[in-house]
């Protein structure tokens, strides 16, 4: 993954860029996701309602789009750590596959350990992991693609294991509403910080 060089201007223009990423999708899902609630508004032609939930569930969606900025520029720094101590890109690739193994492996495990029903199938909880994995190796694919084939792995490190550990808020309550909306929205604003960041790094200030 490349270095940070975004300029003052450029990283504000990025920051409320992202925050827009993610007050619009968590907008957008939260009427999807929480349906069962906010479909008598429409059903009723309540425009005030809608709107107002709109900006709140923006407003959350901010929130959320905060959270994945402060994991993304955490993990510039940690992967430059990381370089630093492990030398070499491949020792360091190595080190993040393996952490991604674990954090994908504690996700189901200790996931279905704090919250399955007895009886209840693990498939679940292996399919919502596989999701993140899935999402996060295509959005790897593609910032391979735009800048080198050794940046896959820190994409994906970052995709899955920062992703997951921005979402632990949720995790820990396991609400389903709150913890889709907040995964999506993370996926989405932690997807376009990592495919944007080279564009706003090359813009003049």
């Amino acid at each position: 993954m490349e270095e940070s060089t975004v300029t003052i201007r450029n990283w504000i223009k990025f920051f409320f860029s992202t925050l827009l990423v993610g007050g619009f999708v968590s907008g957008i899902l939260g009427f999807v996701i929480r349906w069962d609630e906010f479909s008598p508004y429409f059903t009723n032609g309540e425009i005030g309602a809608i709107l107002s939930t709109f900006i709140w569930l923006m407003g959350v969606g901010f929130t959320f789009s905060v959270i994945s900025q402060m994991g993304f520029f955490a993990y510039l720094t940690v992967h430059r750590f990381g370089l630093g101590i492990f030398r070499t890109i491949s020792l360091w690739n190595g080190v993040q596959w393996v952490l991604i193994c674990i954090v994908l492996f504690d996700l189901v495990y200790f996931r279905f350990q704090a919250f399955a029903d007895e009886g209840e199938s693990l498939v679940p909880y292996l399919l919502l992991a596989g999701f993140i994995l899935l999402f996060g190796a295509v959005i790897a694919y593609f910032k391979a693609k735009q800048t080198n084939k050794q940046t896959f792995v820190s994409a994906l490190f970052f995709m899955v294991v920062v992703t997951v550990v921005e979402w632990l808020p949720v995790l820990t309550t396991n609400e389903q509403s709150w913890l889709y909306l907040m995964l999506f929205t993370l996926l989405a604003c932690n997807a376009y910080q990592l495919l944007m960041l080279p564009k706003y790094n090359t813009k003049k200030a």
